[in-house]
């Protein structure tokens, strides 16, 4: 399953994209979002997240 980012809680810092190893991440709006179907899963993004905003959906 894919990882979600809360557009709650984002900043808009992009550390996560930039951590993203298959380039699943994009910024629309100042706001990061997930593509689920090109996420591997792996989790880099959420260790790279300063406000703690992604997580395992």
């Amino acid at each position: 399953m894919a990882h979600v980012i809360s557009a709650d809680t984002c900043v808009g810092c992009g550390a996560c994209a930039e951590q993203c190893p298959v380039g699943a991440i994009a910024e629309a709006d100042g706001v990061y979002a997930i593509d689920a179907d090109t996420c591997v899963d792996c989790g880099a993004c959420a260790g790279s997240c300063p406000t703690e905003s992604i997580a395992a959906n």
